[in-house]
């Protein structure tokens, strides 16, 4: 197509050429980076607290956290427990959205500048997913959850694979290896942004293991770390008095803490 052309108009051709491939490698490049690359989360004043979003867990009783709910609420907080679509048996990013949608909510209400989110069993997953993919780490103050399956529970894994058709969307993405879960925790467990603690009870029957409830990054405790003679099941999580004052404890302040057997007897009492 260029042997027609005299050399000196080649070579202009060629010329221009190179410098558009030039300009389409750079733009590329540029694409690229800005791809694998974020501005960080500028860190919420930890001094400041804002309303308490309460998550339930699977199924979406708001029976348990209500009794939560109303115990922050006597402690001065503003509390609201968050209906969950489908039932609490549907997508679990469906679910993220929802609580998305609470905390902008509960933002414009109160004229707020951050929530604390309490998510519980698998509400505490919503958390996540929110906090990593709906903005949520640029919102949330403070994340505590109870007894979530951070990493899978052997409960739905059994669900899933001897009981497919009665196992909902939600039961099949808290199973071990879930492509959710994956997602989840192939990087940062939790994303700067928000302190984040996460309780559970050791003697769990509902999310096992138990330990399956420890997040990388978060300030982890097991309920009998602090009280060894608890015996709160998963269930009662968010009914149980030192499970309320250990919450409190994590939510109050300018940060979350390490609690242990050092601080049974006040948060007992």
């Amino acid at each position: 197509m260029f042997a027609s052309l005299a050399p000196a108009r080649r070579r202009l051709v060629f010329g221009v050429l190179a410098l558009v491939l030039i300009g389409v490698v750079v733009a590329a490049a540029a694409i690229a980076g800005s791809r694998s690359t974020s501005d960080p989360v500028a860190s919420v004043d930890q001094s400041v607290p804002g309303p308490v979003l309460l998550v339930p867990g699977y199924g979406g009783s708001t029976d348990a956290l209500d009794v939560l709910a109303a115990g922050l609420r006597a402690g001065g907080r503003d509390a609201t427990v968050v209906a969950l679509p489908d039932g609490g048996t549907g997508d679990l990013t469906v679910q993220a959205g929802t609580l998305a949608g609470a905390a902008d909510d509960a933002l414009t209400r109160t004229g707020a500048t951050s929530v604390d989110v309490v998510g519980y069993s698998a509400g505490g997953v919503v958390a996540r997913i929110w906090a990593a993919d709906r903005g949520g780490a640029e919102q949330a103050r403070r994340i505590v959850t109870l007894g979530s399956p951070h990493h899978g529970t052997q409960v739905a894994g059994l669900a899933a694979d001897l009981a497919p058709d009665q196992c909902p969307t939600a039961c099949q993405q808290l199973a071990p290896g879930s492509s959710v879960l994956a997602a989840l925790n192939s990087d940062d467990e939790t994303p700067a942004g928000p302190q984040w603690v996460s309780i559970w009870t050791e003697v769990d029957q509902v999310v096992t293991p138990p330990t399956t409830a420890g997040l990388d990054g978060a300030v982890n405790i097991p309920v009998q770390s602090v009280c060894a003679d608890s015996t709160v099941d998963h269930g009662n999580l968010p009914r149980d008095p030192l499970i309320a004052a250990i919450v409190s404890a994590e939510l109050d302040g300018n940060s979350t803490r390490q609690l242990g057997a050092g601080d049974c007897n006040s948060l007992s009492s």
